[in-house]
């Protein structure tokens, strides 16, 4: 694609892998490419997310655009490093325009969770990490048991407690069954709680087909003002700016 090959060409040569969403993934460096090409206004910032599994493309990518003229940085970021109540680990690729110009992927600002260790164990001068019951309104201890990715073995089932981070939220989210430390059914989560686990505000006003599926498919808001914050070189946010982040009716409120 950066050689300006026979776009034809790379497709049929694309279609011969086994994974077609492949082109997919690859579709935002043909919108780069075009920026340059047929508007000679290059794209100042880029910023990708995807699952782990697409790292390597990430850095093929990282290649290609340096070549166009970019700064790059591309690593795999776990969202419960960044103050999300959640373990959840995503490939991310930024960039800015300019060799000249330096970029990182940012700092994490809390501790990497260890199932079984204190949230208060790990690296001095980070934030312990965040549980499922300091975001979650809920009275007492439960436990979350996933639904999702357990190819029908019960045993299989992830178990997390709100004592916690949550497990990686999906767009299955609804189907996890709550449970007391005595194993007696709770309601599951709402729109609004399974939200909060991504780190959105309470009142976020989630409308539409498959709320799950949208719920699912976000990019955390902390780890994403993380990372926009380190793409366009604007410093780690300070607290302030993500507690913001909790509070959708004031803020709207406030415009």
């Amino acid at each position: 694609m950066v050689a300006r090959d026979d776009r034809e060409a790379i497709k049929r040569a694309l279609s011969e892998l086994r994974d077609d969403r492949t082109w997919l993934v690859l579709e935002p460096l043909r919108w780069v490419l075009e920026a340059i090409d047929k508007h000679s206004k290059p794209y100042q910032v880029i910023v990708l997310e995807q699952v782990p599994q697409v790292l390597p493309v990430w850095e093929a990518y990282e290649e290609a655009l340096k070549e166009l003229g970019y700064s790059v940085a591309c690593g795999v970021l776990r969202a419960e490093q960044y103050g999300v109540p959640q373990t959840r680990k995503r490939a991310i690729l930024i960039a800015r325009f300019g060799r000249e110009k330096s970029v990182a992927l940012p700092d994490p600002s809390h501790r990497l969770y260890k199932k079984g260790f204190s949230p208060d164990t790990g690296e001095l001068g980070l934030e312990p990490w965040v549980s499922m019951g300091e975001v979650l309104d809920r009275d007492e201890d439960f436990f979350v048991i996933s639904n999702y990715g357990s190819g029908g073995n019960p045993k299989a089932r992830g178990r997390r407690g709100s004592r916690e981070p949550s497990a990686t939220v999906t767009g299955k989210i609804f189907r996890n069954r709550i449970v007391s430390k005595n194993d007696v059914l709770l309601p599951r989560l709402t729109a609004s709680e399974a939200g909060r686990l991504q780190s959105f505000p309470k009142d976020y006003p989630w409308s539409g087909r498959d709320i799950g599926q949208q719920i699912g498919n976000a990019v955390p808001p902390r780890l994403a003002m993380h990372v926009l914050c380190a793409a366009f070189g604007w410093g780690k946010p300070d607290e302030g700016s993500l507690s913001a982040l909790d509070h959708w009716a004031a803020e709207k409120d406030s415009d």
